[in-house]
């Protein structure tokens, strides 16, 4: 019944809650991103949503545009400035998500938004955790984060949030998640992340076999 009829709910008065109260923030971080990221502060991608409906994201944007002599962009870890790895220390660049929320395309808790281009790198139980709304944060994400070292666990624990979901489980988990903030812990940034790309570590393996075992 929560699941269906009152998170929503909650997720809608919550997010346009902390818009409102948040707005000097959000208009402070827009004015500083668009001087250190030399221009458009927002970064917005396609992100697959509830049963993989395409939606578009919208974060702060933490890697700025400088480009070699060539034109091609530096790699990640030179353009992810100092004030871009602040924001992601802090998680404040995933402010701007409660616009998502406010829309409707995600959900406070459940699994994070990952990459269109992993949609054909699931295996059929692994599309299971899109069958709820994507989350600003997650079981995932206070077990570990980007400290988590294989695909598989953190879909487990995606999967598992799925089964357990209710509102007690989603304030346990936000509560978590505040905690993980203010002590900035399993924050790994560029190539600090040892799980690396889904559809890389995909190809590594016999996918076919890995969807047999599901």
């Amino acid at each position: 019944m929560y699941a269906k009829y009152i998170k929503r709910g909650l997720d809608f008065v919550l997010s346009l809650y902390a818009l409102i109260i948040l707005f000097p923030m959000l208009l402070t971080l827009t004015v500083l991103g668009t001087i250190f990221m030399r221009g458009n502060p927002f970064f917005i991608q396609d992100r697959p949503g509830k049963d993989e409906k395409i939606f578009k994201l919208i974060k702060f944007r933490t890697m700025d545009n400088r480009k070699d002599k060539k034109g091609n962009l530096l790699p990640d870890d030179i353009r992810l400035n100092k004030y871009g790895r602040f924001l992601r220390s802090t998680s404040l660049d995933e402010l701007p998500e409660l616009i998502n929320i406010l829309r409707g395309d995600m959900s406070i808790i459940g699994p994070r938004p990952l990459l269109v281009e992993y949609l054909p790198w699931y295996t059929k139980k692994e599309r299971h955790r899109h069958d709820v709304r994507p989350g600003l944060t997650g079981w995932a994400q206070i077990n570990g984060r980007n400290a988590i070292d294989s695909w598989e666990q953190r879909f487990q624990y995606d999967l598992e949030y799925i089964k357990k979901i209710s509102l007690f489980f989603d304030i346990k988990v936000f509560i978590m998640t505040i905690a993980k903030v203010i002590k900035r812990s399993d924050i790994q940034v560029g190539s600090q992340i040892k799980v690396g790309r889904l559809d890389d570590a995909r190809r590594k393996v016999k996918y076919e076999s890995l969807n047999k075992k599901v």
